[in-house]
């Protein structure tokens, strides 16, 4: 299964809230920029690990109500291949309805357009499944968790100094952070498995839309 665009009668969305992720690279991530300067490229080992989380505070799509909802996506892509492209799993909180599960699943994959798919998701080369899952997520500063259901767990309590704002192309440049030091990264499902210790995370804000 493959991310595709989505049609122009996708309607109207948006979703703001939290974010938190994780990937195998060291702090701080080359993906980064500081003081708005992404001054290395590449990952670090030559392939990035990575475990991404969502919590919406607020949002819709057209009528339906996604406040209150999780999300998390697993993947994993390699330097070395021509475009990078991510090949994925998404998590969706189990306590979505069959509506909003939609609605998340096509924001998220990108397959509505808008900020994620200029953020992120048209990078999305091969979805491996979508799942619903029992998600927990703590954003809170020294306390940042992830776990969907028993493919992820990340723990985070360490920030990472910086004199520069550090910000994520993720959330979104707009949107500055605050880069921090895991204690573990686990993921679990199908072709994505490994568990890194000591690696890099980062926590922001984030707000994407449908539309240009």
């Amino acid at each position: 299964m493959t991310s595709s665009p989505a049609s122009s009668t996708a309607a109207d969305w948006r979703v703001s809230g939290t974010y938190f992720e994780a990937c195998n690279c060291d702090a701080i991530c080359p993906c980064r920029r500081q003081g708005g300067q992404k001054l290395t490229s590449g990952s670090t080992y030559g392939v990035c690990d990575f475990a991404l989380s969502w919590r919406i505070l607020d949002g819709h799509r057209g009528e339906v109500p996604l406040a209150g909802h999780t999300v998390v996506m697993a993947g994993s892509y390699s330097d070395s291949e021509a475009g990078k492209p991510w090949r994925v799993c998404l998590y969706v909180d189990e306590a979505a309805s069959g509506d909003q599960f939609t609605a998340l699943e096509e924001i998220f994959l990108g397959r509505a357009g808008g900020t994620p798919l200029r953020n992120f998701a048209a990078r999305i080369g091969e979805v491996y499944a979508v799942r619903r899952a029992s998600i927990s997520l703590e954003h809170a500063r020294r306390r940042w968790f992830i776990r969907a259901a028993d493919y992820v767990v990340v723990r985070s309590s360490t920030p990472v100094p910086s004199d520069l704002a550090v910000t994520c192309g993720i959330p979104g440049h707009d949107q500055p952070g605050e880069e921090v030091q895991t204690e573990t990264m686990r993921v679990e499902d199908g072709a994505l498995r490994w568990e890194v210790r000591g690696r890099c995370g980062f926590a922001s804000d984030f707000d994407y839309r449908s539309g240009s």
